[in-house]
């Protein structure tokens, strides 16, 4: 049986399996690995006999060798290298103002590549960071723009729970974080409570998220109202952990209620509560108006063919119309007259054409001569 081995590239970085093939190797020791990148030097972390679960024996990369003398000075000559090259491109980031923020270098075991992890917001130029970079170190030079997730998990950090992140302990691939797992959580809406240090959404959020939609969709929706033989409640928050509701009775009361009890009471297919419809209400049928004296009064007269009395009694004046009398309008203009019903008001007889004054014409002295055409008179 192969003997599989857990290595860490970083110090308390993620645990990547290998194939120790037929070397014999313990806890602690230093071995060769073929990557992606190139030959790299890693640190065994576990020794185990059986293979990791959701991984194959035959998915498993042999090492190359253990480290020997040699490859452990190489090693640490180019961890000072490392840290010498983030000081000098911090100093070219500052001299050339770029926005963007160096994380780590990483330098492979035979020099090959060196590689410069950075964050930025937006797109960079670096096109003549790189050039000083190849300037100063003569070597292939690799910039890699990763996001604030990345940058937690190179470097590190403790969480809110006490322990090392776990985006720098196992996690691999980042799975999609929403605000909706917090809700559906019941947990307080408080940026710093449920943020890590990256400032996103915690990734522990996810964990739980598949045992919370399960018990969901055993419980009625938050928030609705639904008819009980006890009478109509409202569901006002559910309890994962005890697996009971909390629920608002018709009497006022809180109750906090098991799913079996729930059960019990509103059965196995749960009915909304509809709220019955007012009913308008309807005006109390009222009497018959009863004609006024002077209503009936002008009824018999219509009956009887005479004209209806007025409602008010007016003095009316007739003014007669050969000497109209300007009642405080406009010069010649009647205002208003009364008149009582069936006869002609004096408003409608024809009103006198008042004569318009014509302005006289200038006279021509005599001997002068007569207006011509060019004049414009």
């Amino acid at each position: 049986m192969n003997t599989i081995l857990g290595l860490r590239f970083r110090d308390n970085g993620q645990i990547y399996y290998f194939d120790a093939a037929s070397h014999e190797v313990q806890a602690g020791q230093y071995v060769l690995v073929k990557t992606e990148q190139g030959v790299a030097m890693s640190r065994v972390a576990t020794v185990q006999d059986t293979v990791p679960s959701g991984m194959e024996s035959g998915e498993l990369k042999p090492i190359l060798r253990l480290a020997l003398p040699e490859d452990m000075e190489q090693y640490e000559e180019n961890r000072l290298l490392a840290r010498d090259a983030i000081r000098h491109c911090r100093e070219c980031i500052h001299e050339r103002n770029l926005d963007m923020k160096l994380v780590d270098v990483e330098i492979l075991q035979d020099r090959s590549k060196m590689v410069f992890y950075f964050t930025a917001p937006g797109r960079i130029d670096f096109r003549e960071l790189v050039k000083d970079l190849v300037k100063a170190y003569r070597t292939r030079i690799e910039l890699r723009q990763i996001g604030v997730r990345h940058e937690t998990q190179m470097i590190g950090a403790i969480g809110n729970c006490g322990q090392m992140c776990c985006c720098a302990r196992f996690i691999r691939k980042f799975q999609p974080v929403t605000i909706k797992m917090a809700k559906e959580q019941n947990l307080f809406l408080n940026p710093s409570k449920i943020s890590g240090m990256c400032g996103r959404l915690l990734c522990c959020l996810a964990y739980e998220q598949n045992a919370y939609e399960e018990f969901q969709r055993r419980c009625p929706k938050i928030g609705k109202k639904y008819q009980t033989s006890q009478g109509p409640m409202k569901v006002l928050r559910s309890n994962l952990f005890t697996e009971t509701l909390f629920v608002w009775a018709e009497s006022g009361e809180e109750k906090e209620l098991t799913l079996d009890e729930w059960r019990a009471i509103a059965g196995e297919t749960w009915t909304p509560y509809i709220t019955p419809q007012q009913q308008p209400q309807q005006r109390p049928p009222q009497p018959p108006r009863q004609p006024s004296s002077q209503q009936a009064h002008d009824k018999q007269a219509q009956q009887n063919g005479q004209a209806a009395a007025p409602n008010a009694l007016v003095e009316i004046v007739p003014v007669p119309a050969s000497d109209p009398v300007p009642l405080e309008g406009d010069d010649g203009e009647i205002v208003a007259q009364g008149q009582p019903d069936g006869q002609p008001s004096g408003a409608a007889q024809a009103r006198p054409k008042r004569k318009r004054k014509r302005k006289p014409k200038a006279r021509r002295p005599e001997g002068s001569p007569a207006p011509t055409n060019d004049s414009g008179e």
